[in-house]
């Protein structure tokens, strides 16, 4: 599993990840960790990534960024509203 000293491949750190989470609770992490000889701590991080960056795996970084993109024009665009909704309110107020 090691390629180079104590590096590991991106595959293989997925396949890691990926036994870990099919075992379940911490006595199956650790045995997960001691069978590839990966630090349990090492493996948490490799975990823990994995599961920040999951929806880059199927739809890639660029259409990540695409749709974070338009999320953020959308709030914009809701926070506009909402001003003008408050205004439009104070003016009926004031009529």
């Amino acid at each position: 599993m090691k390629t180079n000293g104590t590096k590991y491949s991106p595959k293989s750190k997925f396949q890691v990840v990926l036994e870990d989470i099919k075992a379940e609770g911490k006595e199956a992490e650790a045995q997960v960790a001691r069978a590839y000889g990966v630090h349990a701590v090492t493996l948490a991080k490799w975990k823990r990534h994995f599961l920040e960056h999951r929806a880059e795996m199927f739809g890639g970084k660029e259409e990540v960024k695409v749709y974070e993109k338009k999320i953020a024009e959308l709030k914009r665009m809701l926070r506009q509203k909402e001003v003008e909704i408050a205004l439009l309110k104070n003016f009926l107020r004031e009529s």
